[in-house]
């Protein structure tokens, strides 16, 4: 098995068929299932111990935004219900 801590990110992740965008939104949408109501400081602290690989730092702006949609839709969501 390989050690998670040595993997060399993003490349690992292009070899089983991952892209940055579509990972860190998946990963940003179940946050916001999970933990409502964070906000900016807190989201990108959760986003840097998630993605703790330098070579993920870029996505850093695209995880919060998709995070804030999210929890957008889920309060749409509740409001219509």
């Amino acid at each position: 098995m390989t050690d998670v801590m040595s993997e060399n990110r993003p490349h690992t992740c292009y070899q089983v068929g991952l892209n940055c965008q579509d990972c860190t939104a998946e990963s940003a949408r179940q946050l916001a299932q999970a933990c409502k109501g964070l906000r900016g400081g807190m989201i990108g602290q959760l986003f840097v111990q998630i993605y703790s690989d330098p070579a993920c730092a870029p996505m850093h702006a695209h995880f919060t935004a998709s995070y804030q949609d999210a929890a957008r839709g889920e309060r749409a969501g509740a409001a219509v219900a």
